[in-house]
């Protein structure tokens, strides 16, 4: 997704607001043939990343930023305001203004938004034309997975190819990002019940990189059931709408991947409240349960708004005292929108 023209009268304030996604699972983490990782995602409507940035006063100090951050996010959102003004060769700055953004490390793709909507603004109001996959590069976001990413600019179901194996994981970036191999519309009346577990955090960071270095390498056979799996079972499930297929293989997935990671988080969820939750969902009713990339989020896709509602109910019932929260959720088809801000009030513009 380009960001506004550059030679067209920048707008002095700009409000960005991105998709939220879900890591479905990786398809081979070893890189058996070559391509290491490999991911199935989806965009999904709420717990999106919203902010609008407004280009400061003076280039002096350090750049203002207010809203519902943490002090880690205003540390990342001032490194990514000088990567930028280095990448871009840019002097000026930004003000930024948080207006939403999901719980850090809790496989809503949080820190890949926040980059790319931070990005996208201030290439915007400083009249630069930047790519999202230039931003992502800029910003070190991307490594393993490109479903955040092609999820800023698309939305909907996506398959990304993974990155070049001979290209190891670390602090450097690989030169490319995982090519987008398939993006589907998601089916509108399917929901996504998310059950957050507030007291625990996702790996990430140098804890993510020792634990994805502990791990056996992922069998061949294993990554090649989960290509046939995604290509011949959720690809044409999605695109029929045929919600038991699609339920029964992603499931299949989650258990799969599941399995590989739980030495480095401890089970197949990494959160057991979670698990008991989505456990007696799926005991109860057809659903799809798993959690997005290391969670502590989990899911259970349902094929309607009655069916989410019972399994809300389901999770509430078997989850009193636990410090879980619940929100339902759908599939989202569109990729981030930005509109010209108000500079005094930070409204959007009309």
């Amino acid at each position: 997704m380009p960001t506004q023209p550059s030679r067209l009268s920048p707008p002095s304030a700009i409000t960005v607001e991105t998709p939220a996604r879900l890591h479905l699972g990786f398809i081979d983490p070893n890189g058996s043939l070559g391509r290491a990782f490999g991911s199935v995602g989806l965009s999904i409507e709420g717990h999106g990343t919203r902010l609008t940035a407004r280009l400061t006063a003076t280039t002096k100090g350090a750049p203002r930023v207010v809203g519902a951050v943490t002090a880690a996010q205003r540390e990342r959102i001032a490194q990514h305001i000088s990567q930028l003004q280095a990448a871009l060769q840019e002097p000026r700055s930004v003000d930024v203004e948080i207006h939403a953004a999901p719980r850090s490390h809790t496989g809503l793709g949080s820190g890949t938004q926040l980059a790319l909507a931070l990005g996208t603004a201030f290439a915007s109001v400083t009249g630069h034309d930047a790519s999202t996959a230039e931003l992502a590069s800029i910003l070190g976001r991307g490594a393993r997975s490109g479903i955040g990413i092609h999820g800023f600019d698309h939305g909907g179901l996506i398959v990304d190819g993974g990155r070049n194996a001979a290209q190891p994981s670390g602090t450097t970036m690989p030169t490319k990002r995982p090519p987008l191999l398939t993006r589907l519309p998601f089916p509108e009346a399917w929901r996504i019940l998310l059950i957050d577990d507030t007291s625990r955090e996702g790996l990430h960071g140098d804890e993510e990189r020792r634990g994805l270095a502990s791990l056996t390498p992922f069998p061949a056979t294993l990554a090649a059931h989960l290509s046939h799996l995604v290509l011949m079972r959720i690809l044409p499930a999605v695109a029929e709408s045929d919600f038991d297929v699609f339920a029964d293989a992603l499931s299949t997935l989650q258990q799969t991947i599941g399995e590989y990671f739980a030495p480095v988080q401890g089970g197949v969820f990494s959160s057991p409240a979670v698990a008991r939750a989505l456990e007696a969902i799926g005991a109860e009713q057809k659903a799809s349960i798993g959690q997005t990339s290391w969670g502590p989020v989990g899911f259970a896709f349902v094929a309607g708004p009655e069916e989410a509602e019972r399994a809300l109910a389901t999770a509430r019932r078997v989850s009193r005292g636990a410090p879980l929260t619940f929100s339902i959720a759908t599939g989202r088809n569109r990729g981030a929108a930005w509109q010209a801000a108000d500079r005094h009030h930070g409204a959007d513009a009309a």
